[in-house]
């Protein structure tokens, strides 16, 4: 008997299944986590630098907007002086401001009021927050509510909402927030959620007929990643009697449902999650987005955990195993655009046009993955 049960166990470790159970160590994961995020901190010491990939663009936009959100998480966990002062001084740097003014409906130039408002909840000073806080006040007198056109918009955009609801205490933030991704959801290219299978089409340009190549809908990773980050950090901001909570739960456990049912066999998602064919392989920004929501649905009792945790781990060494290079630099990371074929190809040694977002977007899931226990 004792020998039978030997047997089994030596084919549960062969089979990975004993360390797909297992957490990381949390000192391997913040140790990787510095790693990453000094190899960017020390390459784009000068973060007053605008990018220029086809044209100059101001160091606020949204790739970097993602990254200095992924950077103040990880100061929640690990409260370096010099994180802070980077994001700091790069916020102060650009005035507290948003490229496009005041009066800008982009939700691209919105991103970096993530990152603003952060700072103001450690020392406020209401110069921290009077620029966007201005802005998602214009959004919110004024009528429009389809100006999230494409479904990264979300990400950029609904957070700020569900902070500054949270950190003024009106209502009027969390209903124009509802409003905008509403009408996303359900009348944008006649709707780019797709209940039925639990995931995003990426704009009004892919929804049928559109197809992808073995004849399946198209729905992009990272797209759908930028949706359910949205959707964690909305939840983890908004009150438990918020009037639409439901819904946007229903949304987070129909979307972790399907993803789970499409994440490959040795723990990354494919950029195109219904066709393995159309630029099929490993992608570590949608990959981080995903372990980012489900640690998270994990930790606040949303996602079951004996079904969410093997999933989580498994993508998460995959992540730290084949994309962290000794330097720490961050490989598999898809360039900027908007489906499989763009910014291809993508490769452990391939440098994305902008490495920012590909960072945050890993430093806000090893982020969770540290607080899970």
């Amino acid at each position: 008997m004792r020998r039978q049960l030997l047997f089994v166990l030596a084919l549960l470790i062969e089979g990975g299944f004993l360390s797909a159970q297992t957490l990381p160590d949390r000192r391997e994961t913040l140790k990787v986590l510095i790693k990453v995020n000094d190899y960017f901190m020390k390459k784009y010491a000068d973060y007053t630098r605008p990018s220029y990939v086809g044209k100059f663009r101001p160091s606020n936009i949204w790739t970097r907007g993602v990254y200095y959100e992924g950077l103040m998480a990880l100061h929640t966990i690990y409260p370096r002086s010099d994180y802070y002062d980077y994001a700091y001084d790069w916020a102060d740097f650009h005035k507290w401001g948003l490229r496009g003014g005041n009066t800008t409906r982009n939700a691209d130039d919105h991103c970096c009021g993530q990152a603003y408002i952060e700072l103001y909840k450690i020392s406020p000073e209401s110069d921290k927050i009077k620029n966007i806080k201005a802005t998602m006040d214009m959004l919110v007198n004024t009528p429009q509510v389809n100006d999230w056109t494409w479904i990264d918009a979300i990400q950029m955009g609904m957070p700020i909402f569900a902070q500054l609801g949270k950190l003024i205490g009106e209502q009027k933030y969390y209903d124009k927030m509802w409003q905008m991704y509403s009408c996303s959801r359900n009348s944008i290219g006649g709707g780019l959620f797709n209940q039925k299978e639990g995931l995003w089409w990426r704009d009004a340009n892919f929804v049928p007929p559109y197809k992808e190549p073995n004849g399946k809908n198209c729905f992009w990773s990272r797209g759908n990643g930028w949706v359910y980050t949205a959707l964690t950090r909305v939840l983890n901001e908004i009150p438990a009697n918020e009037s639409h909570r439901k819904e946007y739960v229903t949304d987070f456990m129909a979307m972790s449902k399907a993803l789970k049912a499409c994440q490959r066999e040795d723990g990354f998602w494919n950029v195109s999650l219904h066709d393995e064919s159309n630029y099929g392989g490993k992608e570590a920004s949608g990959t981080s987005l995903f372990v980012y929501g489900m640690a998270w649905g994990v930790r606040n009792g949303l996602l079951d955990k004996q079904e969410y945790l093997p999933v989580i781990i498994k993508a998460w060494n995959a992540l730290v195993k084949e994309c962290v290079h000794p330097n720490g630099f961050l490989g598999y990371v898809q360039g900027s655009g908007k489906e499989p074929k763009d910014s291809q190809p993508v490769t452990y040694k391939s440098v994305p046009d902008f490495e920012d977002y590909g960072v945050g977007c890993f430093l806000l899931a090893g982020t969770e993955i540290y607080k899970l226990d």
